[in-house]
């Protein structure tokens, strides 16, 4: 697939199928993503590969972090609630953790290195299209949590910026409309 014609084509799939890609698949998408552009080359990835019970390991985690955010009472009436949360994590056969660990070279400005993982998620979402896969990068509130950052073993620098929820494609996204490029582009010329 040309590369115009993936970025252009490529849409956040919220629904595949239960059927494990293969392996290698993903791992041609981790490949992609490790040659994301990075100042000073510190390759500050980190990725986790989740599937079958990891993923339910993962939903327990979830859940644990809803229920942190309600009161006693609340959690006594929100069991539907935080069993939507567990289940979360079984909506894709593949999940991949993307996390950014900061080069402590003092040169290294911490969001170049964020920006670089995110960077690397692209060349991974665009990568997945091009296999005939979908894929959504997800993120949210209980991404951040000290929670979640212990249930990757991420150091207190590291941080943990989402997961890409991966399998092959259940329903297409219609395309969604964009605002004209000259609508966010100023030109300075002289």
């Amino acid at each position: 697939m040309d590369v115009n014609q993936a970025i252009r084509t490529r849409r956040s799939v919220g629904k595949v199928a239960e059927e494990m890609p293969d392996r290698a698949l993903i791992e041609k998408i981790l490949e992609a993503a490790r040659w994301a552009p990075n100042h000073h080359m510190t390759q500050p990835w980190k990725y986790t590969v989740l599937t079958g019970s990891a993923r339910n390991r993962l939903g327990d985690v979830l859940a644990e972090i809803k229920a942190e955010s309600m009161t006693e009472e609340e959690q006594m009436n929100a069991s539907h609630q935080l069993e939507q949360a567990r289940q979360k994590p079984l909506r894709a056969p593949v999940i991949i953790a993307a996390a950014v660990n900061p080069s402590l070279d003092p040169r290294v400005e911490e969001i170049e290195e964020i920006c670089a993982v995110a960077a690397g998620v692209q060349n991974a979402l665009l990568t997945a299209h091009a296999l005939g896969l979908g894929a959504i990068w997800r993120t949210g509130k209980q991404t951040y949590s000290p929670k979640m950052k212990r249930f990757f073993g991420l150091s207190e620098r590291e941080t943990l910026l989402g997961f890409l929820y991966i399998g092959h494609p259940a329903a297409l996204p219609r395309e969604r409309p964009r605002l004209p490029i000259a609508d966010k582009v100023t030109w300075l010329e002289t």
